[in-house]
């Protein structure tokens, strides 16, 4: 999402706390020309106070208790952590109890808690202009004690010592605490701290805690390879740096291809580390992947991966897509998903609505009704943080592990100072993409060339990268024309457009979300080539246009029988855009008057469900919570346009 994120975190400062820092980046990379306004876009949003825990010199706590201890059961006991586990860690031995105590899960445990001599400008880029140095490592989640409520009361009382009588002479108090941790194959320590997240002061360690397995294989998402639907391509991590196998069917298997990336991948300038690079960096072990071939197309499957000698995941069931040229498909489409703690955790950037959308998503693919889902860029907020991508893979297995999980490259995955994005904004935090092109490997056209096509059933793919260069006659600019120009309308009659950065939206913010430019360039190849149906990110809410071009309705949709909105592309005269950006970030809310080629705005968590035949597509924005519909509207060609629908999905 573009800076307006910010304004809802920075308040009235956050503009020129954004322009103060763009000009100490320009400083440090030699800017020639301060950036256009529509390239200004930040990425703070989010920015709660745990954010700022890295940049605070640790003092010494005063007269700590000499009966603190820090317990944490479910374990494991001996044999360590098991890959995903809700954790009770109990802080006991507390003389005062005091609202400012808290508590940070680290990994590594090897990593220094003290303050750390560095200086701020080596942070700048996460939005913290403040001249404070940080914790050596990143605290991957934090509660404050008072998230037991009986803490401050002393109500889990315990006695530190006794007198030779037996009696207690030293009342403690002691509060409980609940963590979910998932595999990410370095061991975690709990660190107890007081003085809040403004002032911290170290006093207890928990000591390592090592997960069974640090090897396991965990995390499948499936993609597609082509539009032949024969083969799907099956990618996890795992701590194995040796190959590993998928083994499915009626006893087929292939083995992994097997990467990584180090600190050393990572972008940064010379002047300002960026987190991906420093303090953020955590070890993403092993990304394996290997291709099913000898599918095929919409039937059922059941797999396994892993090996012998680390171990093998469960037998998952999944389904292949419809291929190119088939009668029917119905996917799920959101962008802006992110994650959100399973317990009362704060951490870097929490996307609120990931959660109800993964779960709604989850009994859409219960009902044997999704072939694919679409997930249209900002991924998994990590931004440099890298353990975070470990606790995203694990909120999306049970939808990606199923169906094929089609991404796009989103500003928070890419962009980066001198690094060739288009905006000059460190929105990915030094990541630049590697992470992103890691995990989930795309029919692109080359490494960091993020862009490709595929068809499924009736519908026709391009997928684009709003990140990389898109101007005229730019390599991009030129796929994307190529692309177009040789689609066969015979076997795949709809078109959808799919990128990142919206070319419509209502959605102002204190920065503009929509790059004239962009527009500009690209509009045009969406009108020439008849493009039936747009699908961008960015802005987090969910809005419809009309048959739009230029800012100008071209056409407006009639109601057919049913009452849904009807655009009629047997006289085809412009694109159909939909924001479907409410995938979990923090939503964005509409101006009291809309633009005229606006049609329709809901600003609740959800997403976009499409069913297209050869001759009607109807789309709609199914709110996550109530699973309820929000909006839907058909796009036809045939003589389909005034009956209705026989597409509506069961709500």
């Amino acid at each position: 999402m573009g800076f307006s994120e910010g304004s809802r975190s920075g308040g009235p400062a956050a503009p020129l706390l954004l322009l103060a820092l763009l000009g100490m980046y320009c400083a440090a990379v030699s800017c020639s020309a301060a950036p256009p306004p529509e390239m200004l876009h930040g990425s703070y949003a989010g920015k709660s106070e745990f954010r700022t825990v890295n940049r605070r010199e640790l003092g010494s706590c005063l007269d700590p208790s000499p009966y603190l201890a820090i317990n944490v059961s479910g374990a494991g006991g001996g044999a360590g952590l098991p890959d995903e586990v809700f954790l009770q860690v109990t802080v006991a031995g507390v003389l005062k109890p005091d609202a400012s105590d808290w508590v940070a899960m680290i990994t590594p445990s090897n990593s220094s808690v003290s303050g750390c001599p560095l200086s701020v400008a080596n942070y700048v880029e996460t939005g913290d202009l403040a001249n404070l140095p940080l914790l050596c490592h990143y605290p991957v989640k934090a509660q404050y004690l008072t998230t037991d409520p009986g803490y401050m009361g002393c109500k889990n009382a315990g006695c530190g010592e006794r007198d030779a009588s037996g009696a207690c002479k030293a009342r403690t108090c002691a509060a409980m605490l609940t963590f979910h941790v998932v595999n990410f194959r370095t061991d975690v320590e709990f660190v107890l701290f007081s003085g809040g997240f403004d002032t911290p002061c170290l006093l207890k360690r928990s000591g390592a805690l090592r997960f069974a397995n640090p090897a396991s294989p965990l995390y499948a998402h499936l993609s597609s390879t082509d539009s032949n639907a024969t083969s799907m391509r099956l990618t996890w991590v795992s701590g194995d740096r040796n190959p590993q196998q998928v083994q499915y069917g009626d006893g087929k298997s292939s083995t992994s291809q097997v990467a990584t990336f180090t600190q050393d991948d990572m972008c940064s300038v010379s002047l300002l580390a960026s987190p991906a690079k420093d303090f953020g960096w955590h070890d993403p072990g092993y990304i394996h992947s290997a291709v099913m071939t000898g599918l095929q197309p919409s039937q059922s499957y059941t797999y396994r991966y892993g090996s012998d000698s680390v171990g093998w995941s469960d037998e998952i069931k999944f389904r292949t897509p419809p291929a190119a040229g088939s009668d029917e498909l119905s996917f799920v489409i959101y962008g802006d998903m992110g994650k959100a703690p399973l317990d009362p955790s704060v951490e870097h950037y929490i996307q609120p609505g990931s959660i109800s959308v993964a779960k709604a998503v989850a009994k859409e693919i219960q009902t044997g009704k999704v072939d694919s889902i679409f997930h249209i860029g900002d991924i998994s907020y990590a931004t440099g943080f890298l353990v975070e991508w470990d606790f995203f893979l694990y909120l999306i297995t049970p939808l990606a592990s199923q169906v094929s999980y089609m991404t796009t490259i989103g500003n928070h995955e890419r962009d980066y100072p001198n690094s060739t994005s288009v905006y000059v904004t460190p929105d990915s935090g030094g990541e630049c993409g590697v992470p992103y092109e890691s995990y989930f490997p795309m029919p692109i056209v080359a490494k960091d060339k993020p862009w490709y096509s595929i068809e499924q059933g009736s519908v026709h793919f391009i997928v684009m990268s709003t990140e990389h260069e898109w101007s005229e006659k730019s390599e991009q600019y030129n796929w994307m024309d190529e692309d177009l120009s040789s689609i066969d309308r015979s076997r795949t009659p709809w078109i959808i457009f799919i990128g990142h950065r919206p070319m419509y939206s209502s959605h102002g913010g204190i920065l503009p979300n929509v790059d004239s430019n962009f527009v500009a360039s690209v509009e045009p190849l969406l009108l020439n080539y008849q493009v039936d149906l747009v699908f961008f990110g960015h802005v987090h809410n969910y809005e419809r246009t009309c048959a739009v071009y230029q800012g100008n309705c071209k056409a407006m949709p009639t109601k057919d029988a049913s009452g849904i909105d009807v655009y009629d592309n047997n006289n085809y005269t412009a694109p159909v855009h939909a924001i479907v950006g409410a995938g979990g970030f923090s939503l964005d809310e509409f101006p009291n008057n809309g633009k005229t080629w606006s049609l329709s705005r809901v600003s609740e968590f959800g997403y976009g469900r499409v069913h297209a035949t050869r001759t009607d597509m109807l789309v709609q924005f199914v709110n996550s919570s109530s699973m309820e519909v929000r909006d839907q509207f058909r796009i036809v060609k045939g003589s389909s346009a005034n009956k209705p629908s026989n597409l509506i999905i069961q709500q």
